[in-house]
């Protein structure tokens, strides 16, 4: 589970902080690796390595999707739907950390690996620096 702390400023001009939850279950990590071929992985290998900046946007935007949710104050439930994704998706928390994964590599593969089990997240590579995107 991907805890981030985020900053931004509420649409009255108010400064906010607050903490957004991110998480994959394994059967939800199965279910998107079951869904390209070769495996999860791969996919993003492929996409590093054949320079794929729109393949690159959508992976962003398919792992905040589906793994953003709300944590039950016990810690035992972890809610997500989409109602839940489009309240965080209507702030501007959602570009303030949306914006980051984009412009910082290593907050990128450091909010993947966070959020997939270690036996997928080991395979992938360290950092992905924007040069690697350059044509």
């Amino acid at each position: 589970m991907v805890k981030e702390t985020i900053s931004w400023k509420d649409y009255d001009g108010n400064d906010r902080k607050e903490d957004f939850y991110f998480h994959l279950t394994e059967a939800e990590l199965t279910t998107m690796s079951l869904s390209v071929d070769g495996g999860l992985d791969s996919y993003i290998k492929k996409i590093i390595a054949t320079k794929d900046l729109p393949g690159l946007v959508e992976l962003f935007t398919k792992l905040i999707d589906k793994s953003y949710g709300e944590k039950s104050l016990d810690g035992r439930e972890f809610h997500k739907s989409e109602s839940i994704l489009n309240k965080f998706k209507a702030t501007e928390a959602y570009s303030v950390f949306y914006m980051k994964l984009v412009k910082d590599s290593k907050a990128a593969a450091d909010f993947i690996k966070g959020i997939i089990p270690s036996d997928i997240s080991s395979k992938l590579p360290d950092n992905v620096s924007p040069e690697d995107f350059d044509k």
